[in-house]
């Protein structure tokens, strides 16, 4: 199984420098085509074996999967390049571009093709830990077979976990996840400042924090527990515990939390 990549910028090397440690692809299945001959260089390097090429996109003709990691304004440009080397009927076409949704990803196909059989598409969106094979990847599709979901699943699990949506909810996925880990880093700024104020080095508080943070998802995660259970442990009565989350709760902590998460899904949909 061959893919290629268009785009090695942040999220498309994370993306090839993932798929390489996983067990679906070797680097010699995988080219990458970008306009910055110095970046390919670059991911070459990290990665031995790996295809690049910075103009043509030769590779598309022979890939199974097509994966465009570029900006949403560079989509319809790239489209135009890639439509005579495209196969509807064989090839799978994934995108991660913030904001093209399905419909138009068909419109610039339809704009680009005279074919007439309908692509399978996948829209997928990941977060940054991607980087880190520990991305949350939202995925939606069009016209794809249980056999493709699967592929796709297998390939973004590798990455992290995904997660199979109806397209409708993709922007209230990303509210949750792409935008959620900025959410989550500002708690870890804010908690970092709170340690700083108690007397600890601002590198000392974010490593305990970090454990943190890292001990109650993996509580949640391996226990399936409502967090309020978590929380009653916690919270002896007349107990340290409970005296701060009242004192977030009377500064609006939980109401800026829903408040942040639907302004980013209201931004989404506009």
């Amino acid at each position: 199984m061959k893919i290629t990549i268009i785009g090695a910028g942040n999220m498309g090397s994370a993306i090839v420098r993932g798929l390489v440690r996983g067990s679906l692809f070797k680097a010699e299945d995988i080219s990458v085509a970008d306009v910055n001959e110095n970046i390919l260089n670059v991911l070459k390097k990290d990665v031995p074996g790996l295809n690049i090429e910075w103009d043509n996109y030769n590779s598309v003709s022979d890939a199974d999967i097509i994966l465009l990691a570029v900006k949403p304004w560079l989509v319809d440009n790239v489209i135009d390049c890639i439509k005579f080397k495209m196969d509807y009927e064989k090839q799978i076409l994934v995108s991660i571009a913030a904001g093209i949704d399905i419909a138009s990803l068909n419109l610039s196909l339809e704009k680009h093709s005279d074919e007439i059989s309908i692509p399978t598409i996948f829209r997928v969106i990941p977060n940054t830990a991607i980087a880190i094979r520990k991305s949350v990847n939202l995925i939606a599709t069009q016209n794809a077979s249980d056999e493709q979901k699967d592929l796709l699943l297998r390939i973004f699990n590798e990455l992290g976990t995904a997660v199979l949506l109806n397209e409708s909810h993709l922007s209230a996925g990303t509210a949750l996840t792409s935008c959620g880990i900025a959410y989550l880093f500002r708690y870890v700024r804010a908690a970092v400042q709170a340690g700083v104020e108690i007397g600890f080095y601002p590198k000392d508080a974010q490593n305990m924090i970090v454990e943190t943070m890292l001990g109650a998802a993996e509580l949640l995660k391996t226990g399936g527990e409502n967090p309020e259970t978590e929380i009653d442990k916690v919270t002896t009565p007349g107990g340290i515990t409970i005296k701060g989350l009242n004192e977030l709760e009377a500064n609006g902590f939980s109401n800026a939390i829903i408040k942040g998460i639907k302004a980013s899904l209201a931004t989404c949909q506009n």
